[in-house]
């Protein structure tokens, strides 16, 4: 590993570091330099694309063990700067912890459950969707869908892809003027309106962000949609079968917190609300680990501490399990992760054009934990950590009139898709 000492004083910074690196087994060739306190610069790779400046000694205790969640609390609370575009950081972290950080105890892929009721979960969801209208606006698409989006042809714009997930949905779910759709989590609203507009359905999309509800209903009523969609702040388990029944339902992005405890439950509340006849889609973030564990080296640590708090994922046979096991029939099962990858790159490199925007609007150590979140969730697609389902269902049975799909896929695609290039996943 080449070094470089550009003055005469810095042996003591040269021997701190020769000593503690001794404790991990690092490669030659990680594109990372290193620049310590007192002008000792170490470089742990040829032509370093990433560098992470050590303000003093106690910056260090961040890379023994360089897992991901330690790496990343360092930059997020400001205890040491890093200068490099944030998906060669993340990459570079990864080297790092893949190098150096035991895949046993805290930092194996083992399942994590956790207790979840209605006011945890509605903290958690304040936490994570409420940090500012004007926060999301900045890299998400105009529509300010945040959740995976579809890349047909891979050609398509963020907000090409939005609207192209948006209508992939609708169309999944057979969804028909007059109809009445129920959209949990419903985020800013997009579903909803997307579904009144195009499709003609009568929308009700719930959330538990007091933000996302009060711009969700000001979009609504700038649409002039106000008879046709209705957004409430409320908890699905408050939604109660005997009152309310809908034609089809989504669920977009949030099963991830409800908790792997709960998903009976959950679908269970699913399959009340559901009228005979009618159809669900759950497009969610699951686990690539059969046993439902958690993201390796540390990341999941980082994510559950500062992003989503109390976040769970399961793998897609957990979920299909506790499906069944409520009653519904999985009728279809699309994976996205190679779409979720692509769509938080371009979400992370919206978030890097606008970082003086961003900057402006939340404060430092906010800004550097989505930094590092968005550029990590991509990285963590790509590298097969954690994956996307697209789960189209039914209530089950032997009744020939609760399945209304027809007997093929090709309802769901209007054109042939091109075949899809070779592109790095």
């Amino acid at each position: 590993m080449p070094t470089k000492t550009s003055l005469p004083h810095a042996t003591g910074a040269h021997k701190l570091w020769a000593r503690l690196a001794s404790r991990l087994s690092l490669p030659g060739d990680i594109p990372l330099r290193l620049t310590f306190w007192n002008g000792f610069v170490h470089d742990l790779g040829p032509a370093p694309r990433v560098t992470v400046r050590l303000p003093g000694p106690a910056a260090l205790r961040h890379f023994f063990p360089p897992s991901l969640d330690n790496l990343a609390e360092g930059y997020v609370q400001g205890h040491f700067d890093v200068q490099g575009p944030a998906q060669d950081v993340v990459e570079v972290a990864t080297r790092l912890a893949q190098a150096s950080v035991p895949l046993q105890g805290p930092f194996a892929r083992v399942m994590r459950t956790r207790q979840h009721n209605r006011r945890q979960d509605a903290h958690a969801i304040a936490h994570h969707y409420d940090v500012s209208n004007t926060f999301y606006q900045h890299w998400l698409d105009p529509a300010m869908v945040y959740s995976c989006a579809y890349f047909p042809t891979l050609g398509e714009t963020l907000e090409q892809a939005q609207t192209a997930k948006l209508d992939h949905i609708l169309t999944k779910i057979m969804l028909q003027p007059g109809e009445r759709l129920l959209d949990i989590g419903c985020g800013w609203g997009a579903l909803c309106i997307r579904a009144a507009q195009r499709f003609g359905a009568r929308s009700v999309g719930i959330t538990l962000s007091k933000n996302q509800y009060a711009l969700a209903r000001e979009r609504v009523a700038q649409a002039g949609l106000s008879g046709q969609v209705e957004i409430r702040l409320q908890d699905y388990r408050d939604l109660q079968a005997s009152e309310d029944q809908f034609d089809k339902i989504t669920s977009i992005g949030m099963f991830e917190h409800v908790g792997l405890g709960h998903l009976p439950a959950y679908f269970g509340a699913v399959h009340a609300l559901l009228k005979d006849g009618g159809l669900v889609l759950n497009h969610g973030i699951t686990s690539t680990d059969p046993g439902s564990g958690v993201a390796p080296l540390g990341a999941a640590r980082f994510i559950d501490k500062y992003v989503f708090p109390h976040g769970e994922l399961p793998h897609l046979s957990l979920a299909l399990r506790d499906m069944q096991t409520a009653g519904l029939e999985a009728l279809d099962v699309e994976c996205l992760r190679r779409h979720y990858a692509r769509t938080l790159t371009l979400w992370a490199n919206n978030y890097e054009a606008r970082s003086d925007a961003i900057r402006a609007e939340v404060d430092e150590t906010t800004f550097r934990i989505w930094r590092i979140y968005l550029a990590g969730c991509a990285h963590a697609f790509a590298q097969n950590w954690v994956s996307l389902y697209q789960v189209l269902a039914c209530k089950a049975g032997s009744d020939g009139q609760l399945n209304p799909t027809p007997w093929t896929r090709a309802y769901m695609y209007k054109a042939p898709l091109p075949h899809a290039p070779n592109l790095p996943t």
